[in-house]
């Protein structure tokens, strides 16, 4: 692990596949629904036609979302930014103004916690991270180390 340079980490693989299964779930449903109006109503076959057509378009658009890799947590030398994480608390920070880091568990999952000077915290559920959880928390703690002073880059 290097602290001299900025590293992000993306939404975990297994969270992407979710979102996306959910959405073609809600898709399915949808279709299923106009289809079974527009035949009892005596719609035009146009309608179905259009939904087919927003749902294609729909579904490209959400696949090139999840498939590019947006960041979730973003660290570098100076501090830490963090994104797409409901009730993290404090989104961003210096090294210098963390305390120090925890790992607990926060309504059943894992988290890191980063504890700030002035109070506030982060939490970062590390099951929403893609890559290894231990070297995730080995570059935390080694960044907040070296802002510390109490280890070299």
């Amino acid at each position: 692990m290097t602290t001299t340079t900025a590293r992000d980490y993306g939404l975990a693989p297994q969270l992407r596949a979710r979102l996306m299964g959910g959405f073609l779930a809600l898709v399915g449903v949808s279709l299923l629904a106009v289809t079974i109006i527009t035949f009892a109503f005596n719609l035009p076959g146009d309608v179905i036609s259009v939904l087919v057509i927003l749902v294609v378009v729909s579904i490209f658009t959400l696949g090139f979302l999840l498939a590019r890799r947006w960041f979730v947590v973003r660290v570098d030398e100076t501090g830490y930014q963090v994104r797409f994480v409901r009730g993290a608390g404090a989104k961003q920070a210096r090294w210098t103004d963390v305390e120090d880091l925890a790992t607990s568990f926060v309504v059943g999952e894992e988290c890191v916690v980063l504890r700030l000077r002035d109070g506030r915290t982060t939490t970062i559920p590390v099951n929403l991270i893609e890559g290894d959880r231990e070297e995730f928390v080995d570059e935390l703690k080694g960044r907040l180390d070296v802002a510390h002073g109490r280890r070299q880059a």
